[in-house]
């Protein structure tokens, strides 16, 4: 049953998940990723740097694979070829036989949709070793066409106070909760955590930056890079609040549109 901090997205094939999943590239511990596990932390993004995050997700994987969801990227999104080496690479590296989404990484910068990369993708969600396809995107205008007409499971968006756009030109263009919306760059790349010039008010928080995009009924899970235990524990202690009221809503988008000047 989906809540504030849980939702079984329609890419899991109803795997329960916890709403704020783990990236490890900005240097967080062992200790610091079991302790975000320890609190109920399963989903998890494995990228080139994920750092303190190898051994306790590859423990997870071997002793509770099917309440842990991990997310992987094609190193070499560009072709054929590196799209199907890249998966079978990630399965090495992990030591499981399947990863819940493999996405194409910032498309159209770092990996392309051609014939020959959308085949392979589709034929590894065939074969079972992967469940669900995604890709990470900027350009709004083709992540709402791809929402629409593709076999993508899953988006991965930028989606944050200061850059809403995603509710005009993607939110709209998806149907039956699918594709399933994963949204980053919470803080807009910190940007959101800094008092633009001629702003007196509080700036906000990464908490805050998580409660809003949860908050939105169309984001369906969202991500933290943390550098360290403290600051996942903050980010976890934050979502306690639940959901924006609608003057925390409010001020946020106006320090948002602040922000983005």
């Amino acid at each position: 049953m989906d809540d504030w901090l849980h939702r079984a997205p329609t890419a899991f094939r109803g795997k329960r998940i916890f709403r704020l999943g783990l990236a490890a590239n900005y240097g967080i511990d062992e200790g610091g990723v079991r302790a975000a596990m320890d609190r109920g932390v399963n989903l998890f993004l494995w990228t080139m740097r994920s750092g303190g995050l190898g051994n306790p997700l590859r423990e997870a994987l071997k002793g509770r694979r099917d309440s842990v969801a991990v997310v992987g990227f094609a190193q070499a999104g560009w072709f054929g070829w590196g799209v199907r080496r890249g998966a079978e690479k990630l399965l090495r590296e992990l030591g499981t036989e399947h990863l819940d989404v493999y996405l194409l990484g910032w498309l159209g910068v770092g990996s392309a949709w051609t014939s020959a990369t959308e085949r392979e993708l589709v034929h590894l969600r065939e074969s079972g070793k992967v469940r669900a396809l995604g890709v990470s995107i900027h350009d709004r205008a083709r992540a709402g066409s791809l929402a629409e007409s593709s076999p993508l499971d899953l988006l991965m968006i930028r989606y944050n106070a200061a850059h809403p756009g995603a509710e005009r030109d993607i939110f709209p263009r998806v149907r039956d909760a699918k594709p399933s919306i994963l949204a980053y760059t919470a803080t807009a790349w910190r940007r959101l955590l800094k008092q633009p010039k001629g702003w007196e008010r509080p700036a906000m928080t990464a908490g805050d930056c998580y409660r809003f995009q949860l908050s939105s009924p169309h984001v369906d899970l969202a991500l933290t890079g943390p550098k360290s235990r403290a600051e996942v524990e903050a980010n976890l202690d934050a979502l306690a609040k639940g959901p924006l009221t609608a003057d925390e809503e409010a001020w946020m988008r106006e320090f948002g549109r602040a922000v983005h000047g």
